[in-house]
C-alpha cells in the first residue's frame, strides 16, 4: 500500500527538504493552501486536500481538513477489523505521517497593538485537531509539530524505512503538550480581552523526584521550566556527587540570584546557608574572593553551598581541605581542580552552570500560597536615587562598596542588614549580616554588628602584623569606621541609627520613606553619621 503524509505548516522552515525525503521513501503527499503551493514550486508532486475530501477549501481557509476522509484516515485502528472495513466502505485511506504547525497566535498577540480581529483570525482550529487526531493514534501515525524533529524522522525513514515506536510516542507527547500550551495562550488572551479576567497558566515538565523535601519526612519533586534561559538550575550539569534535595535547589537559587545581582566583573564568591548569603566577596583572584567570603561567617559556612562566577581553579580547590561544603556551582572546573574535588568527597555535588553573563529568562517570580499563586516582577536595580540627607557627607569613593552592600542586603531575608568592607582596594566582602528578624534593631545590634566583630577577631588573631600594629579594639574601630551598612527598608525609628553608631558604623544606606525620616536624619546629624536615602526598598520574604 502507498504510504501517505499530510503536510500543512505555518512555519515553512525545512519543509521542502523533509517532503523530498518522504517522496524518496515512497510517500504520497497531501497538502493545503500555501504549503501545497510552496511544495509544488519546489517540484514536489502534491495532492491537494480538496482532491481527497471532494470539497474545496472554503471560508478563507477556515474549513479544509475537517472531514472524515482526513480524520478517519488518521484515527482508525489498523488492527481493528471493524475499523478497517468501515474505512474501506467509506473510501478512507490511511494517513501515516502528519507534519503540522499552527498559526502564530502567540507571536500575533505579543504585539501590544494587536486587534481582537487579528487575534481571532490566528486561532488555529484545523491544525490542533489534526495534531491531536494523529497523536491519539500514535502507534500507527507519526505526528510532527516542530520543524526541529524533521531530521530525526527523516533519519529513521532513510535507515529503516519506518519510524520507531519510541520516536512516535515522544512526538505524540510533544504534540499534546504543544496543543495544551497553544490552547492556554488562547484562553489567557481571550479571558482578558473578552471577560476582563486575568488567567495564569504555567507549564513545567520533567518531574524529577528529589532525595526528600524541606524535611526528611516530606516528599519533593523538581519540575523544569522548558522556557527557562540564562543561569538557572534547570540548565546546570551535575558532574559529581549525590542527588540534590529540596533545600539544595532553594539555596542554589539564592546563590544565583546573589551573584547575578552583584554583577561584578571581578572574581566573586557567594556562600549560602539556609537560603541566605552568609558570605559574599569579590577579589583580584578567585582564591582571594573565596577567602574573604569564608571570613564573612566561617561558622555558618559549614555545610554550605558555594557559587562562583569563574572557572573553579586548583588554588581555590586547595582551600577546601578540611572544610565541609555541600555543593559547588561554577561556570566550569579546571580539570585538575575537578579531580581534586571528586577525590575530596563522594557526596560533594559539583554543578557546572554556564551563562552567568546572561539575564534571567523570566521577568516574573512566583510564590505559591495556600489557595493561590502570587506573581511579581523581579526586583531589579539597587538605587532609585542617591540622596545624602545628612550634614556628614558620603564620599564618592564609597559608592562601589555601597552598591556591594545593598546588593548583598537585597538577597538576605528581611528584615535584613548588611555590613560591607573594602578589605583591599576595589575588593569587597560581606563582614556581617542580620537576616529574617521581625525588627531591624535586632538585625543590627544582635546579629550583623556582633557577627562582624567576631569575624574581625578571627582575622586579627591569625595576623601577627596586625597584632603588633594595634590592639583588637583599635582594629575593629578602624574597620567599622570605613564600612558601609545597608538596610533593605526604611528605619521606622531612629534607634537603628543609634545602634549602628554605638558599634562605630558611620556610613548608612536606607531607602527612606518613613514618616519619621526627619527624626532619623536629626539623630544621624547629632551623631555625625552619614546617611543616604536610595528610594528603593528591597524586602525579600
Amino acid at each position: 500500500m502507498t504510504k501517505r503524509a499530510l503536510i500543512s505548516v505555518s512555519d515553512k522552515t525545512g519543509i521542502a527538504e523533509f517532503a523530498k525525503t518522504l517522496i524518496k521513501n515512497g510517500f504520497e503527499i497531501i497538502s493545503t493552501g500555501g504549503t501545497s503551493a510552496l511544495l509544488k514550486k519546489e517540484g514536489i508532486d502534491v495532492k491537494d486536500v480538496s482532491d481527497i475530501t471532494g470539497f474545496p477549501e472554503m471560508m478563507d481557509g477556515r474549513v479544509k481538513t475537517l472531514h472524515p476522509k482526513v480524520h478517519g484516515g488518521l484515527l482508525y485502528l489498523r488492527e481493528n477489523p471493524d475499523h478497517v472495513k468501515q474505512a474501506e466502505d467509506n473510501g478512507i485511506t490511511a494517513i501515516d505521517i502528519v507534519a503540522v504547525n499552527l498559526y502564530p497566535f502567540k507571536e500575533t498577540v505579543a504585539n501590544p497593538n494587536v486587534t481582537l480581529e487579528d487575534a481571532i483570525e490566528n486561532i488555529d482550529i484545523g491544525g490542533p485537531t489534526l495534531l491531536r487526531s494523529a497523536a491519539k493514534n500514535f502507534a500507527s501515525v507519526t505526528v510532527i509539530c516542530d520543524p526541529a524533529d524533521y531530521v530525526a524522522v527523516a533519519n529513521e525513514l532513510n535507515q529503516d524505512g519506518d519510524v520507531s515506536y519510541d520516536l512516535k510516542k515522544k512526538l505524540a507527547v510533544k504534540v499534546f503538550r504543544h496543543t495544551a500550551d497553544y490552547d492556554s495562550a488562547v484562553d489567557t488572551f481571550l479571558s482578558k480581552a473578552l471577560l476582563g479576567e486575568k488567567v495564569k497558566r504555567l507549564s513545567f515538565v520533567g518531574g524529577e523526584k528529589l532525595r526528600y523535601g524541606e524535611n526528611w519526612h516530606q516528599e519533593a519533586t523538581f519540575y523544569k521550566d522548558l522556557n527557562g534561559s540564562g543561569p538557572n538550575i534547570s540548565n546546570a550539569k551535575q558532574l559529581h556527587g549525590k542527588e540534590l534535595s529540596y533545600n539544595n535547589y532553594i539555596d542554589i537559587d539564592n546563590a544565583l540570584l546573589t551573584l547575578k545581582d552583584l554583577n561584578s566583573k571581578d572574581p566573586s564568591v557567594v556562600i549560602v546557608k539556609h537560603n541566605n548569603p552568609c558570605g559574599l566577596a569579590t577579589g583580584k583572584t578567585l582564591k582571594d574572593a573565596f577567602l574573604a567570603a569564608w571570613d564573612g561567617d566561617p561558622i555558618s559556612a559549614f555545610g554550605s553551598i558555594v557559587c562562583v562566577n569563574r572557572v573553579f581553579d586548583v588554588e581555590t580547590a586547595k582551600l577546601l581541605d578540611k572544610k565541609f561544603i555541600e555543593i559547588i556551582v561554577a561556570p566550569g572546573f579546571d580539570p585538575a581542580a575537578l579531580e581534586m574535588l571528586k577525590n575530596k568527597s563522594e557526596g560533594l555535588r559539583l554543578l557546572e552552570l554556564e551563562g552567568f553573563d546572561q539575564p534571567f529568562g523570566s521577568e516574573f517570580v512566583y510564590k505559591h500560597v495556600t489557595g493561590g499563586l502570587l506573581e511579581q516582577t523581579r526586583d531589579i536595580g539597587l538605587f532609585e536615587k542617591w540622596d545624602v540627607v545628612t550634614k556628614a557627607q558620603f564620599p564618592d569613593s564609597k559608592k562601589g562598596l555601597s552598591e556591594f552592600a545593598m546588593s548583598a542586603c537585597k538577597c538576605i531575608k528581611s528584615n535584613s542588614i548588611s555590613i560591607a568592607y573594602e578589605y583591599e582596594p576595589g575588593c569587597y566582602m560581606l563582614l556581617g549580616m542580620g537576616a529574617g528578624q521581625p525588627n531591624r534593631v535586632d538585625s543590627i545590634g544582635k546579629l550583623a554588628a556582633p557577627k562582624a566583630r567576631n569575624n574581625l577577631k578571627e582575622i586579627y588573631d591569625r595576623n601577627e602584623a596586625l597584632q603588633s600594629a594595634m590592639t583588637y579594639e583599635e582594629y575593629v574601630t578602624q574597620v567599622f569606621s570605613e564600612c558601609v551598612m545597608a538596610s533593605d527598608a526604611f528605619f521606622p525609628f531612629d534607634d537603628s541609627v543609634v545602634y549602628a553608631n554605638e558599634f562605630g558604623l558611620r556610613y548608612i544606606l536606607s531607602p527612606g520613606g518613613s514618616i519619621r525620616d526627619a527624626e532619623v536624619i536629626e539623630t544621624a546629624d547629632r551623631l555625625g553619621v552619614s546617611l543616604v536615602f536610595t528610594g528603593m526598598r528591597h524586602f525579600l520574604h
